[in-house]
């Protein structure tokens, strides 16, 4: 079965740009006083490469970085975010004032080598599920800061986005349903305070289940189920509610998982736990 390709979260050019000053901003600080051994009349044009095979995510903030230092350093970029990568491939050339070019390498890179890496890794799960039709989901499990730009990146790298924060859909986990005074009242409530809002309950058995499927939640969480208790609950929700399956998924349970019939895995390491892609950038 296929699924339609994600859609991507667009970072608006607000985002990135706070991204980009937030990242200058502890990086340069009061000034490169080692770009400053550069004479300022000099210029330089120099290329990134990559030196793993992965997914290209980050392009926007590159651009970025560099427009912030010295609006006169132009770009070439050889790939777009999204596209597979290999050992040695060129991914961009950058030309201008060699010391704007020093001064933003590092800053780059960065970007360029975290989204990168968050693409690539959902890339590599992604391939583990072809053909089940189950989606794969990030969390908030994020890096302060960058959500957006992780998120986005997840996409890039063939996976899809859970709600973005606390604002955009409820997800009523156990401390909310023993606040609340059990399930339905707590579905009941977040009917009332956000109509339209999406409504997930997290559960963590089966009586739970048959608790949100009464309360007419939009989606549930199961909770560390094992396989056999997934299988169940897929039997007994019977289509009328999306299940979703959380908890120590790892690559070796991932496709074990999917086959149960659930319709999404949400996955944390996609975005706390990615090894950021190895970069390489050189003067020509």
């Amino acid at each position: 079965m296929n699924q339609p390709a994600p859609e991507k979260i667009k970072p608006s050019d607000e985002v990135v740009l706070a991204n980009v000053r937030a990242a200058l901003a502890e990086d340069v600080g009061s000034g490169d006083i080692t770009a400053a051994l550069i004479p300022a009349a000099d210029t330089a044009r120099a290329r990134v490469i990559t030196r793993e095979n992965g997914v290209l995510c980050g392009r926007a903030w590159v651009d970025r970085v560099f427009t912030e230092l010295d609006p006169s350093i132009t770009l070439e970029w050889q790939a777009e975010d999204g596209d597979t990568i290999g050992a040695g491939d060129p991914l961009f050339t950058v030309s201008g004032p060699a010391r704007g070019l020093l001064t933003g390498e590092r800053s780059a890179l960065n970007f360029l080598q975290l989204l990168s890496g968050t693409a690539t890794i959902c890339q590599r799960y992604a391939s583990l599920v072809k053909g089940t039709g189950v989606r794969l989901l990030d969390t908030r499990k994020t890096i302060p800061g960058l959500r957006i730009a992780q998120k986005y990146a997840v996409s890039c790298g063939g996976c899809y986005n859970h709600r973005i924060g606390l604002y955009d859909a409820f997800l009523i986990k156990e401390n909310h349903i023993h606040a609340a005074g059990g399930i339905a009242r707590a579905v009941q409530a977040a009917r009332q305070f956000a109509p339209g809002k999406p409504v997930e309950v997290e559960v963590e058995n089966l009586d739970e289940l048959e608790q949100a499927l009464a309360a007419r939640c939009d989606r549930v969480m199961l909770d560390n189920f094992s396989l056999a208790q997934m299988a169940s609950a897929v039997a007994l929700s019977a289509g009328r509610v999306e299940l979703e399956a959380s908890g120590n998924v790892t690559a070796e349970t991932l496709r074990p998982i999917a086959e149960t019939g659930v319709d999404y895995i949400s996955i944390g390491a996609l975005t706390k736990d990615c090894k950021a892609l190895d970069l390489s950038m050189r003067l020509l």
